[in-house]
């Protein structure tokens, strides 16, 4: 078996490892293909920054950067790792990361980050042996928005352009997905709530698949909360809140509070290279 790197490498057979890798998985995960080929173009997946376990011509294994500069680092986020159900056991993610990170180091990359599921722990120790540090939690949920509020809102629809990103709290606390940089590029609508006058909170939401990206409060008024999920459920009432870090208790105690499902629970896990 040899690793390569998966510049040249078609995308049918790299999503057919990936679909492969990912059956009886912790979550269901979409079986369109042409999705992954949107959400890695907006990711910012490198392909020749990529890499494939392959025993002769067949993929195996895989591990799938974007690639992107954040905080001053150029940053490879591992956006999608799997090895096929015959070929596990054979560490071949730590070989793989053995032939990568030296490339990765030619090519100015600082630092290696990646999302995983909290409960699987087989991955997290393959992750630990070749360096990766947890550095955040992360929480998800999902479901109907049961709230319920006669109060009137002020719901402004706007563009990307028309939020002051680097005013808006907490950005640092987004996942790679959902960073604004990543959001610019995705099919996401941008909402304000305006209360006297006042911008008082605002969301992101991709009404297709309902994923939230974004919310936060700007102002904090009595029912503020309420009134942000009002507008929210007015857009859309199922929604699904992707890695809210758990630091920020304000937005996963309301989150609880009106009863969405808290489905799954992730670590971002960085190594510095």
């Amino acid at each position: 078996m040899k690793v390569k790197k998966l510049g040249d490498i078609t995308f049918e057979l790299i999503i057919d490892c990936f679909l492969k890798s990912f059956e009886n998985y912790y979550v269901e995960v979409p079986s369109d293909k042409n999705y992954y080929k949107k959400r890695w173009e907006i990711a910012k997946v490198d392909f020749t920054l990529s890499y494939g376990m392959f025993d002769g011509e067949n993929i195996v294994g895989f591990i799938i950067h974007a690639i992107d500069n954040r905080h001053g680092k150029k940053i490879a986020f591992n956006t999608g790792t799997g090895v096929i159900p015959e070929y596990r056991g054979k560490r071949i993610v730590q070989a793989i990361y053995d032939f990568a990170i030296p490339d990765l180091k030619m090519n100015g990359i600082t630092q290696c980050a990646l999302e995983v599921i909290i409960e699987n722990h087989k991955a997290i120790k393959s992750y630990q042996r070749v360096g990766f540090e947890i550095c955040k939690t992360y929480n998800c949920f999902s479901g109907a928005i049961p709230l319920s509020t006669n109060e009137e809102i002020e719901l402004q629809r706007v563009g990307y352009n028309d939020f002051d990103w680097e005013k808006l709290p907490n950005q640092d606390l987004y996942s790679w997905d959902f960073n604004s940089k990543v959001i610019k590029n995705g099919d996401y609508e941008y909402y304000q709530l305006i209360r006297k006058g006042i911008v008082e909170s605002y969301f992101v939401i991709n009404p297709n698949n309902k994923y939230l990206a974004q919310f936060d409060v700007l102002e904090k008024n009595e029912g503020c909360w309420h009134r942000l999920f009002k507008g929210i459920k007015s857009i859309s009432n199922t929604i699904r809140i992707i890695n809210i870090d758990t630091r920020l208790t304000h937005k996963i105690d309301f989150v609880h509070s009106i009863g969405l499902s808290n489905t799954v629970n992730q670590y971002e896990m960085n190594m510095n290279i």
